[in-house]
């Protein structure tokens, strides 16, 4: 059996959308018999023509296959490109995001989650090995396989955010995700507010990237060690 979450997708989770990671509790049927108040009319979406999936109406992709709206086409995947990789599809071992549990993050007024939050510890290192990673979580049904895989942090989007490489400098873009996605530099305190979504924010050195209910990550050079030198 299946339920629709406030954005209007069909999820066979009972907490959160596993599409886009937002809360669905209100929109369940025993919820639904237990207030007498009626349901507010569903969000306005639209079907995606390569794969059908039902969207926002204002979503610049596709939650389930990438498709672009504005461009009417499909993300390039660079493992798919014919003949070597070059600089670019590829940028080697060079560079490396931290994912980090932040008890901190999970506790500010921005972050909505009734999940208890991990243990915080030593973070993940996830190689960058291509121009674009995507940062979100795992669906199978759905052949969605993030480089960031946030899987246990379920208000993360299942494409939440995108990372981007380019003349040596980083850049975030927030996908129409769920909850946001924020960035602040180091040692200023938390930030408040989300980045414009669908537009390109350049990340400097000391900052870092925000996503989902506890999710930290930064993005620094490989040591020599990760780069298998």
């Amino acid at each position: 059996m299946s339920t629709r979450c406030p954005a209007g997708h069909a999820s066979t989770a009972t907490d959160y959308c596993d599409v886009c990671g937002a809360p669905i509790a209100a929109s369940t049927p025993a919820a639904a018999k237990a207030s007498p108040k009626i349901a507010p009319p569903a969000a306005a979406t639209q079907p995606c023509p390569h794969c059908t999936e039902e969207n926002v109406k204002d979503a610049l992709f596709c939650e389930a296959c990438g498709y672009d709206f504005t461009t009417q086409q499909l993300p390039t995947v660079a493992a798919a490109l014919d003949g070597p990789a070059s600089s670019s599809s590829s940028v080697g071992t060079e560079w490396v995001a931290e994912v980090w549990v932040d008890p901190d993050w999970y506790k500010h007024e921005a972050v909505s989650s009734t999940d208890p939050c991990p243990n915080a510890g030593l973070p993940r290192v996830v190689p960058l090995r291509e121009v674009t990673s995507l940062i979100g979580r795992t669906s199978a049904s759905r052949n969605l396989h993030p480089t960031i895989d946030c899987g246990s942090d379920s208000a993360v989007s299942r494409r939440h955010a995108e990372l981007t490489i380019e003349a040596g400098h980083w850049y975030v873009e927030d996908l129409q995700s769920v909850n946001g996605t924020y960035v602040a530099k180091s040692g200023a305190g938390l930030p408040d507010s989300p980045i414009a979504p669908g537009r390109r924010r350049a990340l400097a050195d000391d900052e870092r990237v925000y996503v989902g209910a506890w999710t930290r990550l930064v993005i620094r050079s490989a040591t020599a060690e990760e780069r298998g030198t």
